[in-house]
């Protein structure tokens, strides 16, 4: 992009909550921040625990502990501002900001989908190959993976958001959303191959998403037909257990992201678009320490004994 095409567009506008009534929006203001803290501090809680109880010290915890980081700042990078905004009348956002909250959004959202990946995948070598799990997740493999993770969020991140700012802004400064969403941010670009360049980035995305979703379903089919071959009943629900918090992370995840990226064009309206969008970027990430905590007993316990060693530490 040329100097002069920067100049031009030295700031955004997010539209997002100024539209609604403003009577609402110390109430959503007030919902959105209770979520926002409680999701830091659920995750520090689960990473905290993790880095205590040497029994969580294991691949599937690990993966957990990157995971939370990843949640934690995912958040932080979208849901300040959004609360800023939402009760103040100044609405712009700097180009600089506004590329720097894309880079980081992106790099931790898909960050946050490899790490999901690669926790199918610990799930399946531990049940479909448990001779063999010490050897194929060992401690250095681990880092690997999750470097790896970290990597390729980074590279995602910084792929996408220099695609876009390298696009010509003109016109209408106004982003519909409440922070610099990707789709949003093609709508205002002009230019011969903003079209091309528009569905290029849709397709490396989905692919992205579309390809981790695909390594996670792959994994649980084996994993399914090794619980199908377990002769008790009682067998097969303990092993089945230890999938059931990262299955539903997983649903969750997809599933809002789905109504917010594949819905039909034009079957809302923007207010009901901004508090769609507010599932997956606020709501998810509130969600995911509360399922890892009530539906992983192991680490439901550890949570406990953590607790208790806060509040009655003379008991210990």
């Amino acid at each position: 992009m040329s100097n002069q095409n920067y100049s031009m567009m030295s700031e955004f506008i997010l539209i997002g909550f100024s539209k609604f009534p403003q009577q609402l929006l110390p109430i959503f203001f007030l919902l959105y921040l209770l979520m926002y803290l409680f999701t830091l501090l659920g995750n520090l809680l689960i990473m905290g625990t993790i880095w205590r109880e040497h029994s969580l010290h294991t691949p599937m915890y690990l993966f957990l502990c990157a995971l939370s980081i990843s949640e934690i700042l995912f958040t932080v990078a979208i849901t300040p501002y959004m609360l800023v905004h939402m009760l103040s009348t100044h609405h712009s956002i700097t180009f600089v900001a506004c590329a720097s909250q894309m880079f980081f959004s992106f790099t931790f959202g898909f960050t946050h989908s490899f790490l999901l990946m690669i926790m199918g995948y610990d799930r399946y070598v531990a049940i479909c190959h448990p001779l063999r799990y010490n050897v194929l997740m060992s401690t250095r493999d681990c880092a690997r993976l999750v470097s790896w993770s970290w990597a390729g969020g980074s590279v995602m991140g910084m792929m996408v958001t220099l695609i876009i700012f390298h696009l010509s802004f003109c016109g209408s400064n106004e982003i519909h959303h409440f922070f610099c969403h990707v789709l949003s941010l093609l709508k205002l670009a002009c230019g011969k191959g903003t079209a091309s360049v528009t569905m290029g980035v849709i397709m490396v995305c989905v692919t992205a998403l579309m390809g981790c979703l695909f390594l996670i379903v792959l994994s649980y089919v084996f994993i399914v037909a090794a619980i199908l071959r377990i002769p008790s009943a009682e067998g097969r629900h303990k092993t089945f257990s230890t999938c059931v918090s990262h299955l539903t992370i997983v649903v969750v995840h997809y599933g809002f992201a789905s109504l917010i990226y594949l819905k039909p064009r034009g079957a809302h309206s923007m207010d009901s678009n901004t508090l769609l969008a507010t599932t997956y970027t606020v709501f998810t990430p509130f969600l995911s320490p509360i399922i890892f905590s009530l539906r992983n007993k192991e680490l439901k316990n550890a949570i406990q004994r953590t607790f208790r060693r806060i509040f009655c530490p003379l008991s210990f």
